[in-house]
């Protein structure tokens, strides 16, 4: 458990950060299996250069962590440019918007009775469980 929290909040800084190899993405992916496994539930947050990318990703990351559906974003027109999609996967509601921040990635913030495990991790790699 130790590990793999300090595994997590290694990427949950001011510059994003990437795996240094194939050995480092596993164990993140299994990390955030784990977390997201230990917590009562989790929103989705993806920062993406454009629509089918960021909307690629959320769904990989969805399918990971075992969800079955896919976020519905008809109610909103895709802006050009980057996009901030937001999943909250217990209600299946979806958010999507206009991004004009550097940052790339996916953030999980996870809900959980345990403090230690409570809050916000990331900035993960769009293309971490593709």
């Amino acid at each position: 458990m130790t590990d793999y929290l300090t595994l997590l909040k290694s990427y949950s800084c001011l510059e994003p950060k990437l795996p240094a190899d194939e050995g480092e993405k596993q164990d993140l992916r299994q990390a955030i299996l784990w977390l997201c496994g230990e917590g009562d539930g989790e929103n989705l947050g993806v920062c993406a250069s454009d629509f089918p990318q960021g909307e690629t990703a959320l769904n990989q990351y969805l399918a990971a962590l075992g969800y079955a559906f896919k976020p519905d974003f008809s109610a909103f027109a895709p802006p050009d440019g980057a996009v901030y999609l937001k999943v909250n996967a217990q209600k299946q509601s979806a958010y999507l918007d206009r991004y004009e921040g550097a940052y790339r990635g996916v953030l999980i913030a996870v809900q959980s009775e345990d403090q230690n495990l409570d809050g916000a991790y990331g900035y993960f790699p769009l293309d971490l469980f593709a």
